[in-house]
């Protein structure tokens, strides 16, 4: 259970208005013959880069490396096609979408069910200080940080720092991903989904080594995966964890302005925005989970409200690795150095 924390008093800002839900009613439908299209270019991709990877190695090693750049790119965007089958809105069929979802996460290493749970959890509880842990980067508050002992100030500061995020948070996400939740509550279907995808993943594993050969797998299809889910942790860093992110008690939460004000736009160069499903819109997306990834552009532009998202480009989503804690008083997130210097400060 999180501490309690004190706030201090903010200026107001413009509302999401009170009839959201109707404004983004018209692009929370799918398309299924977008969807298709959609789903046979990304996977038809994937599978021509992934035969490509294996043939540029007989030609130079360092092009394998080269085209693994693409290939995580439609990683990235086969992930992208499951993250809205886990949503319901690739298609309007329940039972397409878990369908697809599971093919995707198979692709893509990812227990469709499991995932689907906890990401949903994710999205009912985004920026409330009271619900955190779950489907999230964890993050603690400046209070909550101080009071702990110099060893769990010591573990949470080396799982912040970037080096740790983006070397060790990828292995760390691929073996999450490998056990079903021990929480309470947790469903039949996520453990069939775990066990599932890890034997069908064991299967595939064993039928590539031996016509492969081990180091040929590891060498042509692992950089590519890496990559990928390096770049996806990157992204749903920047989402989430800028300096101006809502965060508030559960009292005070509020959906709308969580999913607006607690998700950046961030604006990816078109090539990028392409490879990531235009998930850099996740301000859109998470007010509206229910619109597909093709249609989130075409519903930032279709009402002001979207201009209450923070902007973030691709530096800015570099910089933002260093914020680390929430400053209940400021509240703006911040990094290890000015937290302390500020701690010191209110102590006097």
């Amino acid at each position: 259970m999180a501490q309690p924390v004190q706030v201090s008093e903010v200026q107001p800002t413009p509302n999401v208005p009170r009839n959201w839900r109707a404004l983004i009613a018209p692009y929370a439908q799918a398309s299924r013959g977008r969807s298709i299209f959609q789903l046979a270019t990304t996977v038809g991709l994937l599978v021509v880069a992934l035969v490509a990877l294996y043939w540029a190695r007989q030609v130079s090693y360092l092009l394998t490396l080269a085209l693994s750049l693409p290939t995580a790119g439609l990683l990235t965007r086969t992930f992208i096609i499951m993250h809205d089958c886990g949503h319901g809105s690739f298609f309007t069929s329940r039972r397409a979408n878990d369908i697809v979802g599971v093919i995707t996460g198979f692709l893509t290493f990812m227990p469709y069910a499991k995932w689907r749970r906890e990401h949903a959890l994710h999205h009912a509880s985004s920026g409330d200080l009271d619900r955190r842990g779950i489907g999230d980067i964890y993050t603690l508050t400046m209070r909550e940080y101080f009071s702990r002992g110099w060893l769990g100030r010591l573990g949470y500061r080396l799982s912040r720092t970037p080096a740790f995020l983006l070397t060790i948070g990828p292995v760390y996400f691929f073996v999450h991903q490998r056990f079903p939740s021990l929480r309470k509550g947790a469903a039949r279907d996520e453990l069939t989904s775990v066990i599932l995808t890890n034997v069908s993943l064991a299967g595939l594993i064993a039928i590539l080594v031996m016509v492969l050969g081990t180091k040929t797998l590891v060498t042509t299809y692992l950089p590519a995966y890496y990559l990928s889910v390096f770049g996806g942790i990157w992204l749903f860093f920047a989402q989430h964890q800028f300096e101006d992110a809502y965060w508030a008690e559960h009292e005070e939460w509020d959906y709308a302005d969580a999913a607006i004000r607690g998700s950046s736009y961030l604006k990816l160069p078109r090539i990028m925005q392409w490879f990531t499903g235009n998930i850099g819109l996740h301000h859109v997306h998470h007010l509206a989970p229910k619109v597909p990834n093709y249609k989130l552009e075409a519903a930032h532009n279709s009402h002001p409200m979207f201009q209450l998202a923070p902007v973030l480009r691709a530096p800015d989503a570099i910089k933002v690795l260093r914020l680390s804690l929430y400053d209940e008083e400021r509240r703006k997130l911040v990094s290890f150095g000015e937290a302390r210097r500020r701690w010191r400060a209110r102590r006097g």
